[in-house]
């Protein structure tokens, strides 16, 4: 049966595939027929999403991406993959002025140094394939002010945007398409760990016009979107996922 959302065929790299997005994100893909190699930093997690995954060929290896010389040794052990999920990423909340210098270089290597290395090493070792799609994962914060304390995460998740745009231009002469999707707030780990109120959630969940949060399979069914032939045609975009949140 014709399916342009298929996946089968193609070999998807998945970064953060030990919890929330990346690892509803290699479940979707591998219900869509793709091969996944795994990467992430708990070697007992990967192994964990490796078990929910559906088909065989799939493997994990746990590299540290804040590391640009593990950056280098994930692309010298790969294959050349047909699709990029960058979902490793990392929020903190944190005032203006109860911020320092290690705050700025925590969130930034995480955040956006590491897509930015991992992007031109891929490219560097000849592991795109042409026509390939790769897919960052952005936040809303990156685009609008949703909640205060979130100055420094918010401008890492907006540099990522702007290079997302700026690959997606030079990498277009072999047709690889470069796309990010921008989610609002998500029920995963990286939510529950902030401290937040049952009461400040409640506050939050009314900004939203669909009244909740999203899920990680809904911004990973996106991700699955662009990995596949059905948006050959699509690049330099940002998909906002985030309920109505960003109308408000």
């Amino acid at each position: 049966m014709y399916n342009p959302f298929s996946l089968i065929g193609k070999t998807i790299l998945v970064t953060g595939a030990s919890s929330g997005i990346g690892r509803a994100t290699a479940i979707e893909c591998s219900k869509m027929g793709a091969k996944l190699i795994l990467t992430g930093r708990n070697e007992e997690r990967l192994k964990e999403t490796s078990t929910l995954l559906i088909g065989e060929g799939h493997t994990h290896l746990c590299y540290d991406l804040s590391n640009e010389e593990e950056i280098k040794e994930l692309c010298t052990t790969i294959p050349a993959i047909d699709g990029l999920a960058h979902c490793a990423g990392i929020s903190m909340l944190k005032p203006i002025m109860a911020l320092n210098a290690n705050n700025l270089h925590e969130l930034f290597t995480t955040n956006y140094y590491a897509p930015v290395l991992l992007t031109k090493q891929l490219a560097k070792a000849k592991k795109l394939q042409h026509g390939a799609s790769l897919v960052y994962v952005g936040s809303i914060s990156g685009i609008s002010n949703v909640a205060t304390a979130l100055s420094i995460y918010g401008s890492s998740k907006s540099a990522l945007n702007s290079f997302v745009q700026y690959a997606a231009l030079e990498f277009s002469g072999k047709q690889i398409r470069c796309n990010a999707v921008l989610p609002g707030r998500i029920e995963t780990q990286l939510l529950q760990n902030q401290t937040m109120s049952n009461e400040d959630v409640q506050k939050d969940i009314a900004k939203y016009p669909l009244k909740r949060y999203g899920t990680a399979e809904e911004v990973a069914q996106t991700i699955v979107y662009l990995l596949s032939d059905a948006t050959k045609w699509i690049t330099g975009t940002s998909i906002t996922i985030d309920g109505g949140r960003s109308l408000m």
